[in-house]
């Protein structure tokens, strides 16, 4: 296992962003927005910049984190269609910066969330809009993982707050249907425990065979109420869990990354005092 980062939690900056990491002693870094912009709209002059100083800053990046087909309903698109490709081609060069950096991985997300995605005996009809939802879904992801295939690179899709794929075992039950080896979860257990997922064992046994990449941040929050409130690393609602993860993940041969997601902003400080009251707590115990 090894301790990487979502630069733009630091800066916007990109050498900012390295020299941070260099003195926080973080060798890897994710990149999901540079200079004000999210990775997939950079240009190659700027992805030749980034390779340059990681280079200076001896930073090795892990993933080029696009948002290629997030917000998007399922029910709203076909493949091929304008929409579709405006995100396909974002991804194309989500993987056009990532050969540039040198990064292996590039995320993808998993379009929009259909909140009841199969029904029976009348929730079918009138809650699951006919359980069209997530066969359309494994469908619109096919030519995505056909690009996997032809371009031999690895795509992380992310279970999110507000996607089609949430808890573990929606995370597996697609992984399985689509069946390319290609195509792999980025895992963020707090975005799943917004909805009660239960990180370990529950959500854990569900996604170990299929990770690609780990998020990390901890978090208060209610679905009941609808609020979600970010907390240093162990002083929320997933600290339970956090030993055990990295138990299991070292017990099952883990070798990929676990970033910090760094959105934490403390009261009088901004994102930045938030990286360095979280860096500490995830290296300790991931590190």
């Amino acid at each position: 296992m090894k301790i990487s980062v979502i630069t733009n939690g630091i800066s916007q900056d990109y050498e900012t962003c390295c020299k941070v990491l260099k003195e926080t002693g973080v060798q890897y870094a994710e990149l999901q927005e540079v200079y004000g912009k999210r990775v997939e709209l950079l240009t190659e002059q700027e992805a030749d910049t980034i390779k340059k100083l990681n280079d200076q800053y001896g930073i090795t990046p892990v993933s080029v984190t696009t948002h290629a087909f997030a917000g998007v309903d399922v029910m709203s698109l076909e493949v091929g269609d304008e929409t579709y490709e405006k995100h396909l081609n974002l991804l194309k060069n989500g993987i056009r910066i990532a050969r540039i950096v040198g990064a292996p991985q590039v995320r993808a997300m998993p379009f929009t969330k259909a909140i009841v995605l199969h029904g029976a005996h009348g929730s079918d009809q009138w809650n699951a809009g006919g359980n069209k939802a997530w066969p359309k879904f494994i469908e619109l992801y096919r030519p995505i993982a056909k690009l996997a295939e032809d371009e031999d690179i690895t795509i992380t899709v992310e279970n999110g707050f507000n996607a089609m794929i949430v808890s573990g075992y929606q995370c597996r039950k697609f992984i399985e249907e689509l069946g390319s080896d290609k195509i792999k979860i980025l895992w963020d257990p707090a975005n799943a425990l917004y909805y009660g997922d239960i990180p370990y064992p529950n959500a854990y046994h569900e996604v170990k065979d299929f990770l690609g990449h780990v998020h990390i941040k901890d978090l208060n929050c209610s679905l009941i109420e609808g609020w979600v409130d970010i907390k240093n690393i162990g002083h929320g609602m997933m600290a339970p869990y956090l030993d055990d993860m990295r138990t299991a993940l070292e017990h099952d041969g883990y070798e990929g990354y676990i970033s910090l997601e760094n959105i934490l902003r403390p009261d009088g400080g901004d994102f930045i005092d938030g990286y360095y009251l979280d860096i500490p707590e995830l290296k300790k115990r991931f590190e």
